[in-house]
């Protein structure tokens, strides 16, 4: 484009400042001055003769066009920056003429002031009064000489002493400076103009290019789903609620993991192709429309402690212009836009948070370990596990409400129970408590920030994580590393994890380092490589990891000793192989994943409904539970209902935490009623300057850790208590 000609690409010359030297009778050479250079040879004398005449017309051409393009730099300026611009220049002009009529009655009052006191000089006075008269003599001539200098007017050397500036001088340079500013000023404004233009240009073409890119994408994705052969039969609407979670012989194939289907523009996440259960506006609603979300839930629990469920409804191919969402939304934070449930998946944040707990056996067997190093290597695993999950997981969880709880009771069959609970809601944070009865306690606050920037998303969770064994007292804690969102406008989506984590034991100081490398073309390195090494205090390497985040983890123990120049010894081949460790490899997905969102064994019972949860629970969730159930219409209603209602709320508190400061109210701390965040609580949870939020989580309270020393928020008991006597009279109304 024509935008792109000021721009040069690498191997290319720039005619306009290009050097041609003939070599001899073949050969000649073009170079830029040194940074490219291109020796070409001709078959003949006159071959070269020709070729250099037609490259010298074709830079004095191009010298020419860079020459008119300089001087006449206003030819792409709209009309309206034309008059903008001339507008400028008009009051320029009219503040040079204002300047140059004070400069001519400071000149004048000026040199009538300095014959006043001149004639004062003159006459008989007393010597005290002579000396007063020549110091007011010295100040007038300083502020004439400062008066020049304010406007840009420095006086001649000879005339810079006391007593002897030009007057003449300062009304014909000053104005003729300040003319020259202006004409500067004129020719550089039209300069930039014409810059400010062509990128307005610019951006425009990228904003076409891209949309057209999109709907380029959506034709071929159409055009090879119109070649592709369908089962006779077909049926073009979802059948029963057993068909459901059964597919029609035919419906499904090898194949489909790769025919993701894209509309007006291709969907932020994979949609799988299952053309037995496509929806259409007339049955969005299902057969039960006319019976309430509260009585489905009732009939739907179930004694989930006998038998889990397996199955979900299939996801819905639904369309959905992502281009005239995603536009305006580069360089934001993903959790202030407003996005359809097209994007998500049924589950809540509170619900994948919990899911890091999918191999919690492996901190059963950590312990059970003796030695504080094995068991930071079962810790280590551990950590790489929570990311297994998000190989094939593209799609966005629900952002939980200010108040909302996730619990999973586990105790019988696993031996632990997990809390969840939303503490804050902008910037977004959860609070996580699990205990085991295998002698383990997990702990953690994330606060979620994200960026989209155009290409991709990243998303960088904050927050500490705990882990602690009881019988040994090991204390350990590690952070989570960025996660990365590839291909968001054009292209399959695909998801890379890069970043360290260092997970210390606190009693003991031993220390992991875990390297997630991050996916590179180039590299002839496994995809989705994770390294590690367990270390002492003392910075002694006892055992190294090696595995993938979403395959397998191994360990394999370093051999105690020095080699020749006294580092550490590395085990060989054959031994390094004798001393794996197999510690961690991932659960297959279920049968037919990847038409259910790519969930676990674990992730399909989430959103199961359960009879006695807290009525904040995150299955209760009405536009949760109808897009689970494929009513997205229906879903992206009532998450709008919700989400304001969750606005009213946040105002309420506000005014009466403003109205109880102003009245002095008893009974309020200083800190419910701040208008702003305390000192104390501006930590990454709560930045400078935000409005405070007089809310109180119910069952996490906000304090400083005692070992990192951090403000977290942690859980102060009672929820179970409240559950086991199914008080939940203190839980808000937020759904």
């Amino acid at each position: 484009s024509k935008a792109e000609m000021g721009h040069t690409c690498r191997g290319t010359i720039n005619l306009a400042t290009a050097n041609i030297t003939v070599e001899d009778s073949c050969n000649f050479i073009i170079s830029n001055g040194g940074a490219q250079t291109y020796h070409l040879k001709a078959s003949s004398e006159v071959e070269r003769q020709r070729w250099v005449t037609a490259l010298e017309l074709a830079k004095a051409k191009a010298v020419k066009m860079l020459e008119e393009s300089d001087d006449s730099g206003d030819e792409s300026v709209s009309q309206t920056d034309k008059t903008e611009l001339q507008n400028t220049l008009r009051i320029l002009s009219s503040k040079v003429e204002d300047l140059s009529t004070c400069n001519d009655l400071i000149a004048k009052h000026g040199t009538a002031l300095q014959r006043s006191l001149s004639e004062l000089e003159a006459l008989r006075l007393p010597a005290e009064s002579t000396d007063k008269i020549k110091q007011v003599n010295e100040r007038a001539t300083l502020f004439r000489i400062t008066s020049n200098a304010m406007i840009n007017v420095s006086p001649h050397p000879e005339d810079s002493i006391v007593g002897k500036a030009p007057t003449s001088m300062l009304s014909a340079v000053s104005p003729q400076a300040c003319r020259d500013f202006m004409l500067l000023a004129q020719t550089h404004g039209k300069k930039w103009q014409k810059s400010l233009q062509q990128e307005r240009d610019q951006r425009i073409r990228l904003e076409e290019t891209l949309e057209q890119l999109a709907k380029q994408h959506n034709h071929l994705e159409r055009a090879f789903r119109g070649a592709t052969v369908l089962p006779a039969g077909t049926p073009g609407t979802g059948g029963s609620g057993k068909d459901l979670c059964c597919p029609a012989k035919g419906d499904l194939s090898d194949e489909d993991d790769d025919n993701n289907e894209f509309f007006d523009a291709p969907e932020i996440f994979p949609m799988p192709d299952v053309m037995g259960h496509k929806r259409t506006g007339s049955n969005i609603s299902g057969t039960s429309s006319d019976i309430s979300l509260d009585e489905q839930y009732k009939h739907q629990v179930e004694d989930t402690k006998k038998e889990k469920r397996t199955r979900i409804p299939y996801k819905p191919n639904y369309s959905l212009n992502l281009w005239s969402i995603m536009k305006n939304c580069i360089g934001k934070e993903l959790s202030k836009i407003p996005m359809p449930v097209n994007f998500n998946e049924p589950l809540s944040m509170l619900q994948r948070l919990t899911e890091d707990l999918e191999y919690h056996e492996l901190l059963d067997r950590a312990a059970r370990c003796e030695s504080s190093l094995e068991q930071l290597c079962y810790v280590a695993a551990f950590t790489v596990s929570s990311y297994s999950t998000t190989v094939f997981r593209t799609s966005k969880p629900f952002n939980p409400l200010l108040g909302e709880t996730f619990e999973l009771d586990r105790l019988e069959e696993n031996g632990y129970r997990s809390l969840c609970e939303q503490v804050s809601h902008h910037p977004p944070a959860a609070a996580h408590h699990a205990d085991s009865k295998n002698g383990w306690t997990l702990r953690q606050e994330i606060k979620i920030t994200s960026k989209f920037r155009g290409k991709y998303l990243s998303i960088m969770p904050l927050g500490t994580i705990h882990c602690v064994f009881h019988s040994s007292g090991h204390h350990y804690t590690w952070k989570k590393v960025t996660t990365t969102v590839h291909n968001i406008i054009v292209g399959k989506l695909w998801i890379d994890q890069s970043g360290e984590i260092e997970i210390v034991n606190h009693k003991t100081g031993d220390k992991c380092i875990l390297k997630f490398v991050p996916y590179s073309y180039f590299s002839r390195d496994v995809a989705r490589k994770v390294t590690g090494e367990v270390m002492d205090p003392s910075g002694k390497v006892h055992f190294a990891l090696l595995g993938t985040w979403d395959e397998k983890m191994d360990c394999y123990k370093v051999q105690v000793g020095t080699g020749d120049n006294g580092a550490e010894a590395r085990p060989r081949a054959h031994e390094a192989e004798d001393s794996r460790v197999l510690l961690w490899k991932r659960n297959p997905l279920p049968k037919y994943a990847e038409n259910m969102y790519y969930f676990s064994e674990l992730a399909l019972t989430l959103n199961a409904p359960e009879s006695g949860t807290a009525p904040t629970d995150s299955r209760r969730r009405p536009d949760q539970r109808l897009m689970e159930n494929g009513r997205w219409d229906e879903a992206n209603a009532e998450k709008q209902r919700l989400e304001e209602k969750q606005r009213l709320s946040r105002k309420r508190r506000e005014a009466e935490a403003a109205r109880a400061t102003e009245d002095g109210k008893a009974g309020l701390s200083d800190r419910d009623v701040a208008p702003q965040c305390p000192p104390q609580a501006l930590t990454p949870l709560c930045p400078p300057g935000t409005p405070y939020d007089p809310y109180k989580p119910l069952w996490f309270e906000r304090k400083k850790d005692p070992v990192t020393q951090e403000l977290a928020h942690i859980y102060k008991g009672g929820y179970w208590e409240s559950k086991e006597k199914q008080d939940w009279s203190l839980c808000p109304d937020i759904f």
